[in-house]
């Protein structure tokens, strides 16, 4: 169907790393080391919840030991929950497997204290219970994140255990150009590892991972140079140059990637720079839940254009409506097709062509662009970055 000329773009993973890669992290850590805090009697660990890939059951145990080794025994887990739903018993139960013996808990927005403001302007309002213990610890795996640049390091923080207050001024700082997926100096990210300073982290255990969802590499230390050298990891492995062309087919990587639109929009952010001005993306999506987010519907359905939902985002920040000017600001660059089980309708209200099928799609964007049209294709757009060379 996609024709013998197209260029495919591929990601570049790394194999598994061998046994004991945690491990030799904490032993070669970046910038701080745990022997630091030595004397330490209490740690608070934050973990990533149920909406993240981070293996923390493999985390925890070689850092758990390292801390106990250190003299400290009173550790406390902490879900690092942001503004997302509370997990279920049975989750929090999945995410820590054989590491339930430790007291553990999850983040409560309302249970926050003042420490002061970013450099921003960001309130610094924390979990109360974190900042009670002498040392505070945060887990995670980094990968590309659409407004923060990255995941991972300070994000533990802000928003994981910040107050409400706190996440929706740090994030409507994704209206700022340089707010974009694979920027270490996104506003956004520089803001969290501001707020992350002022709260007093005081180490981290980051992972990369493959598509397989195999560590490649472990990085620990300091919550600012060793995230930096996990985020080269990631741009070794899916960072991309390419020639931008007439058209590009991303797919967003199936279940559960593809559930909703809210989740399949990154892959076409991360593909918008492999199309030309005016050319074709098709996102292939299943989007088989809907658009996955009542703001993002309601901004949405309530834009009388393209230009009107991205000038409202301008002028107000309300978090879900983001996706929505995200969409109509592309759809203002580029021609939008979404293969999906949505109704027309609703593609058609998101800023896109609908087309009931990929061979569909593809002889839209060819009566458009041309029968001769260059064509790429990322078919794990949800991993690949595509940079214009």
């Amino acid at each position: 169907m996609l024709s013998e000329g197209a260029e495919v773009v591929l990601a570049e993973e790394l194999a598994a790393a061998p046994a004991g890669e945690i491990d030799r992290s904490i032993d070669h850590s970046n910038g701080k080391c745990l022997d630091d805090f030595a004397g330490s009697k209490s740690a608070s660990i934050l973990v990533s919840d149920i909406t993240r890939p981070a293996p923390s059951h493999l985390m925890l145990p070689p850092l758990i030991r390292r801390l106990e080794d250190l003299g400290i025994s009173d550790l406390n887990i902490v879900f690092a929950l942001g503004t997302h739903r509370r997990m279920t018993i049975e989750e929090e139960r999945m995410l820590l497997k054989g590491c339930t013996s430790l007291p553990y808990m999850q983040h409560d927005t309302k249970n926050c204290v003042s420490l002061g403001e970013t450099r921003r302007g960001t309130p610094v309002e924390v979990l109360e219970t974190a900042l009670s213990s002498d040392l505070i610890v945060a887990t995670g795996n980094i990968e590309y994140h659409y407004y923060a640049g990255y995941s991972g390091g300070a994000k533990a923080v802000l928003p994981g255990i910040s107050s409400e207050r706190s996440v929706i001024k740090n994030h409507e700082l994704m209206r700022e150009a340089n707010s974009i997926t694979g920027r270490l100096d996104s506003p956004v990210r520089q803001d969290m590892e501001d707020a992350a300073g002022i709260a007093g982290l005081d180490f981290i255990l980051n992972v990369v991972l493959n598509g397989k969802k195999e560590i490649v590499q472990s990085v620990a230390g300091d919550f600012v140079s060793a995230h930096r050298e996990g985020a080269a990891t990631v741009d070794r492995m899916y960072r991309r140059p390419v020639k931008p062309a007439e058209i590009v087919v991303t797919c967003a990587g199936g279940r559960p990637k593809d559930l909703n639109l809210f989740q399949a929009q990154k892959a076409l952010d991360n593909a918008k720079n492999a199309a030309l001005p005016g050319g074709s993306i098709i996102l292939v999506a299943q989007c088989s839940e809907g658009l996955g987010h009542p703001v993002f519907e309601r901004w949405a359905r309530e834009a009388t254009s393209a230009e009107d939902c991205w000038e409202r985002f301008g002028r107000e920040y309300e978090f879900g409506g983001h996706k929505a000017a995200f969409l109509a600001k592309e759809s203002m660059q580029h021609h939008l097709i979404l293969v999906s089980a949505l109704p027309t309708d609703k593609a058609e209200m998101c800023f896109f062509t609908p087309a009931a099928t990929l061979e569909q799609a593809l002889e839209l964007a060819r009566a458009r662009q041309g029968r001769d049209a260059r064509m790429l294709v990322m078919p794990h757009g949800n991993l690949t970055l595509a940079v214009g060379k």
